[in-house]
């Protein structure tokens, strides 16, 4: 397959198509044909026109890398890194992989003020923004590669043509006062075409164009495909490329002053915009004095006959949750690209966004206007618009809200959300769907909240929140960890409760004793920097400091920026001095009151300070916040361990289940059954932890420690003894560690059988620890082990009593 030469399109000729801009294949070396010698010459194949304003006066095609004149310069094939402003992607199947933008030479569209549009890298703390650092995947990956889609299979445009197009009459509304027009009565059927009763509109739902028809003197009709709300669309062949299909896409009613403006709009702002994920224009043209917009023919089927199908076919009245996040992700990468550009979508819902093969694009951009432009109609769809439309206009947070909606709708039987939930989500106690699902529970709840400073502040934060969820949600249906590094959090700092030692007789040493809050605040992973703070760089450098260096280091920064009061915030909550931690957080606070880090730096304080009960819903609010990190839930499960056991469980099963990266969650998991007294749940929890891991030996260690610490002889049984020595023989301690937890053992099997255990148990033979099951060999191996952990120690005391244990506990024989 040969290379695209159209301008700013990195994809590739195959059937004569390129298969990302869909241009006719043009060699790069073909001749200017004669006639055509002029530098702004279409060189489409056998098109006559002219390049004028950037585009072919005949055909609408781009000019190729050949033409002269208006084709902006090719972009150089030997970098691949995107050009754009500010992003650092990489061009990836002909779009960079992080903003989705065609390699360019040229700076970024100018198409409006960005304002509070901007989105993207971990600087968006403040008004509740959590940041994003990474992209929510490739193009035509739906999911970001961890969802397999169902693929829909690309439809001949010929059956997609309607056999008898008409809008129903339960469709027909006046597009002024939004009364119902062309409607029955009695016998009578209602009008397609007439006057507004109420305010004398002229409305018509007569398709305007016929099967054969020719548009623009190259675009033969073959019919309506659809009816959308501005006007019926139409399906047909581009005489002059090839027979290309492409959609036509005209007015609702022409004589509508909003439609028309709406309809003008959507032709200025396809033409600057350039987005696998959005449908591509390809020409403008006029017949009969209507307008028409001329797009390349997506087949496949909207979300919204998906959603049908599968009630149809299946009987189910929703789509798998993966399968509707990997949709959300897609959307979500279109309007990152869109609000980056100073646009706004509006009127998103599941009909308009369509599939074909594994490709999302979104197709009706009737609606899109421009951040800085308040002006002007407002189009939007009840039960998917933002409830402060009406009132502040559209923005950023609105878009979000409607992605919202949309996944509410596409995931569970979300009965009456036109009407009675038309600005909230059902309780969760009524949605089976969210009970399972907590963390997509507390999304939607944030991206749909009605005031828009709690939602989302841009889609690079959301998706990146929701790829979170998607894996929590592939891990809990297939039990396979979908692990990956935090945009927002760093990693665990330690393992909390992990260093189990060996116990003295009647000690009363727990085998997983509870964690000081003190502990687990300081192992929770910390906030990533943002980067774009001018002292990121400094503090990067003082990561190996102790914390009493750290905090001196700190003090004489050169800039008080942010990130240097909440770093020197954290290390006075590690020093105890949470005091000035608090005031420190005070003064931030009052500077940037959205920034999620001060919650969160708030709650850790409070928890350090042994202050559980007013950490933990803190802790919850910051949950709701990121829903798709693990920090907020590990630090919330070691809040509710005694408070709430069974929450504490599941939320470390949560993060576990994701991320086995996360080794405080497997000990929490093990510390909560213990002290539920289910031992066997607890052994399972530190048994799960990789050999990989730097924590797999202590995890063993804890295993033995809980299968025989604190448990009576009638607790025991021979295959708990000979399963704990088995164990502690293959982890290959160091002398004086794997001595006092085989002293642990040895006394604990020897007690089981001095209570007469063994007999009642009817236990035969066995070995533990090289020593036959029976009460002499025990009593042997025992005394070497005392005798052993004498000599190791230096203590005196230490070497006195355990000389006395061995004399006690050795065999009698007979002088």
């Amino acid at each position: 397959m040969s290379q695209c030469t159209a301008p700013g399109c990195g994809g590739t000729i195959d059937g004569g198509y390129c298969v990302v801009c869909g241009m006719a294949a043009t060699p790069s070396s073909a001749p200017v044909p004669q006639g055509t010698s002029a530098p702004n010459a279409c060189t489409q194949p056998g098109c006559g026109g002219t390049i004028d304003g950037g585009y072919c006066n005949v055909c609408g095609s781009p000019p190729s890398a050949s033409s002269g004149g208006a084709s902006p310069a090719a972009p150089s094939v030997s970098s691949d890194k995107c050009r754009q402003p500010g992003c650092s992607g990489t061009i990836v199947d002909g779009y960079c992989d992080v903003c989705g933008s065609p390699p360019t030479s040229s700076s970024a569209s100018t198409g409006g003020s960005l304002g509070s549009a901007s989105t993207g890298g971990s600087s968006r703390t403040g008004s509740t923004r959590t940041g994003s650092s990474r992209s929510s995947g490739r193009r035509g990956m739906l999911g970001a590669g961890l969802v397999e889609v169902p693929r829909v299979p690309y439809r001949d445009p010929a059956t997609a043509v309607l056999s008898n197009p008409e809008v129903a009459e339960s469709k027909r509304y006046c597009s002024s006062c939004g009364e119902p027009v062309g409607r029955s009565r009695g016998d009578r059927p209602g009008r397609t075409e007439g006057f507004c009763p109420k305010c004398g509109t002229a409305f018509s739902f007569t398709p305007k164009l016929a099967n054969g028809e020719l548009v623009g003197g190259q675009y033969s009709v073959l019919g309506c495909l659809a009816h959308g709300g501005l006007g019926w669309i139409y399906l047909a062949k581009d005489r002059n490329v090839n027979d290309r299909w492409v959609v036509l896409k005209g007015l609702l009613d022409s004589g509508d002053d909003d439609a028309r403006r709406a309809a003008e709009a959507e032709r200025v702002f396809l033409s600057e915009v350039e987005h696998p994920n959005i449908v591509k224009i390809y020409n403008f043209v006029q017949h009969r004095g209507d307008d028409y917009i001329v797009m390349e023919y997506v087949g496949g089927q909207s979300l919204k006959d998906i959603l049908l199908q599968r009630r149809r076919e299946l009987g189910e009245e929703s789509l798998p949750l993966a399968q509707a996040i990997a949709y959300g992700l897609e959307v979500l990468r279109a309007f990152d690209y869109l609000h980056a550009r100073g646009l706004v979508y509006c009127d998103f819902k599941p009909d308009n966004v369509i599939q074909s093969e594994e490709q999302l694009r979104l197709i009706d951009l009737g609606g899109v206007r421009r951040l800085d432009n308040q002006d002007g109609a407002i189009y939007g769809t009840v039960g998917y618009q933002a409830p402060e439309i009406a009132d502040v206009g559209p923005s950023v947070t609105s878009d979000l809200y409607t992605v919202g909606r949309t996944l509410a709708v596409l995931s569970f039987p979300f009965k009456g959300y036109t009407r009675a939930f038309a600005d909230s989500l059902p309780p969760r106690e009524e949605v089976p769907l969210l009970q399972r699902y907590e963390s997509f529970d507390r999304f939607l709840r944030r991206a749909t909240h009605k005031d828009p400073e709690q939602r989302f502040q841009d889609a690079a934060e959301m998706a990146e929140q929701l790829t979170g969820v998607l894996r929590e949600v592939l891990a809990a249906e297939d039990g396979d960890p979908r692990p990956a590094a935090s945009g927002l959090f760093g990693p665990e700092r330690f393992t909390a409760g992990a260093a189990v030692s060996g116990g003295e007789p009647g000690d009363g040493v727990a085998a997983l004793p509870p964690v000081p809050p003190a502990m687990a605040a300081d192992a929770l992973p910390v906030p990533l920097a943002d980067r774009e703070d001018p002292a990121a760089g400094f503090l990067t450098g003082l990561t190996a400091l102790e914390p009493r260096q750290l905090a001196a280091a700190i003090a004489g920064a050169p800039q008080r920026t942010p990130e240097v009061r909440l770093a020197l915030a954290r290390v006075k909550i590690e020093l105890g001095e949470t005091g000035e931690a608090e005031a420190l957080l005070d003064d931030l606070y009052a500077e940037r009151p959205g920034d999620w880090r001060v919650e969160w730096y708030r709650a850790v304080s409070t928890l350090a300070q042994g202050n559980v009960t007013e950490a933990e819903p803190r802790f919850d609010r910051v949950y709701s916040l990121l829903p798709g990190e693990a920090a907020p839930k590990l630090a919330l499960a070691y809040c509710r361990e005694r408070s709430a056991p069974g929450d504490a469980v599941r939320l470390y099963e949560l993060v576990w289940r994701t991320d086995h990266s996360y080794i405080n969650a497997a000990f929490g998991l093990a510390r909560v059954h213990l002290a539920a007294g289910d031992r066997r749940a607890a052994v399972a929890a530190l048994d799960s932890v990789p050999q990989v891991s730097f924590r797999y030996v202590p995890a063993q260690v804890a295993a033995v420690a809980t299968a025989v610490r604190g448990r009576r002889p009638a607790e025991l049984t021979a295959a708990d003894l000979v399963g704990a020595g088995d164990r502690l023989a293959g982890l290959g301690l160091d002398g004086e560690r794997r001595d006092r937890l085989a002293a642990e053992v040895l006394e604990a099997a020897l007690d089981w059988l001095l209570a007469g255990q063994g007999a009642a148990s009817g236990a035969r033979g066995g070995s533990l620890l090289g020593a036959e099951l029976a009460e002499t060999p025990l009593r042997r191996r025992l005394e070497e082990t005392y005798r052993e952990l004498a000599r190791l120690t230096r203590d005196r005391e230490e070497c006195r009593r355990l000389i006395d244990a061995a004399n006690a506990v050795r065999p009698r024989t007979l002088l």
